[in-house]
């Protein structure tokens, strides 16, 4: 089934997190991510967990929806703070202790389609999170958007009210590529969009395109690349498709309609986007990622990327602090029922074991540009390295300076290494 979750143990229906986890609540730095599930259409490519108004007919309504995720931030509240309210906002109190990781570095709406909700319902949702754990100074704000559900007022509403960076989903600039991917939005729209944010004062704009779709050629490919950079976005995001089961366009490959994404045919679309983008002056930072600069990069994802915490709060919404993932039930009606009734929504949960921790750290170090130091590989892993190093996948420069870097073949294989890395 799509976006099906693990099993995981019981969470507790009072949220509480292991003594050590709560613990180790401040260490990190500290993230929140709001999952806003609601999408006018469902693109045929899309398994995340998201309802169209049909769908949720009896169910959570978006006038309602911000209320909810403000509950669920109570609920974070009482969870990660309960023990030291004194220094909850970063600003030392009796202990003395530091504790400006506590407050929120990033914060992420992500969907389905949070430009469905209005720039006020946004800014209120933000503004909670302020009074909740203090807003970082420099804290980096971003919104998804799909192109169609913005305008210049509504960008300008949200720069107003703290967001500090836009993520448009492009996809593809030509029209029968999208045709197959079910994306209703108009050529030219992203770019215009791109346009408009920085016109309201947006400094960091990304674009997330996918490559690999059936029927695109070479040429399509380098044609969508090409109309993303006339757009100067700071940051673009290159995904290759996966046919998810379950999905409209699974079921099209499977009754042979089109046909599914061919391996090598994405790692030459791959190559393009790296050759066209570092062209431009976006440099890669982890393998689907490139952007002019490091301040140009997505900090939210960082945090995933290097171990940080965060609380996810909607329906479906991942969640990790101190060692603990917890994941939220998924349909915004049984989200809703549990808030209603003074219970967590959190589905289960796992205790990650330091092992997991480390092949974690592995998995998703490697796909950094900046790679991981030699000493996270321990034990039978290790001998496998200068293997690695030979076969021309790992940077020989950065392995005799201490760190195991990808080169550019390495990414087409990252997965491949990584598990040879664990």
């Amino acid at each position: 089934m799509p976006g099906m979750l693990p099993d995981g143990e019981p969470a507790p229906a009072d949220g509480r997190l292991p003594e050590a986890s709560a613990r180790a609540f401040g260490a990190s730095p500290f993230g929140v991510y709001v999952h806003v599930p609601f999408c006018r259409t469902r693109c045929g490519y899309c398994d995340f967990n998201t309802y169209t108004a049909t769908e949720l007919a009896g169910g959570a309504s978006q006038a309602e929806y911000p209320a909810l995720v403000m509950r669920e931030l109570d609920l974070a509240r009482r969870v990660l703070l309960a023990t030291d309210n004194s220094n909850r906002r970063g600003d030392g109190g009796a202990s003395g202790v530091d504790n400006s990781n506590k407050r929120v570095a990033t914060v992420f709406f992500g969907g389905g389609t949070p430009t469905l909700l209005a720039p006020e319902q946004i800014g209120n949702i933000l503004k909670k999170i302020d009074e909740t754990f203090g807003l970082a100074p420099d804290a980096e704000v971003t919104v998804e958007a799909n192109p169609e559900t913005v305008t210049p007022r509504s960008l300008a509403g949200l720069r107003a009210r703290g967001v500090t960076r836009m993520s448009f989903g492009m996809q593809s600039a030509v029209p029968h590529v999208l045709k197959t991917l079910d994306r209703v939005h108009e050529p030219g729209r992203p770019q215009q969009c791109a346009r408009w944010a920085r016109q309201a004062g947006f400094e960091h704009v990304s674009l997330d395109l996918i490559y690999g779709t059936p029927g695109e050629s070479d040429d399509d490919w380098r044609r969508s690349l090409d109309a993303a950079l006339a757009a100067e976005p700071d940051h673009v995001s290159a995904y290759a498709l996966v046919v998810e089961d379950g999905t409209r366009l699974a079921a099209k490959v499977r009754r042979g309609e089109i046909g599914a994404p061919d391996d090598d045919t994405l790692a030459d679309r791959y190559l393009i986007a790296d050759d066209v983008l570092e062209a431009a002056g976006l440099r890669w930072y982890e393998i689907s990622n490139w952007a002019r600069g490091d301040g140009a990069r997505c900090r939210h994802n960082m945090l995933y990327w290097t171990g940080g915490d965060w609380w996810g709060a909607g329906p479906g919404a991942h969640s990790h602090v101190g060692g603990t993932r917890w994941w939220n039930v998924r349909h915004p009606a049984a989200y809703a029922a549990r808030l209603a009734g003074g219970r967590s929504p959190a589905q289960a949960r796992e205790v990650l074991t330091a092992a997991e921790r480390r092949m974690e750290e592995i998995m998703l170090g490697v796909r950094l540009a900046g790679g991981l130091p030699l000493t996270a590989v321990t034990g039978t892993a290790s001998s496998s390295t200068e293997r690695i190093v030979a076969s021309a996948l790992l940077d020989p420069a950065a392995y005799r300076s201490g760190r195991l870097v990808l080169t550019r073949q390495g990414r087409l294989l990252a997965d491949a290494v990584a598990r040879d890395l664990t």
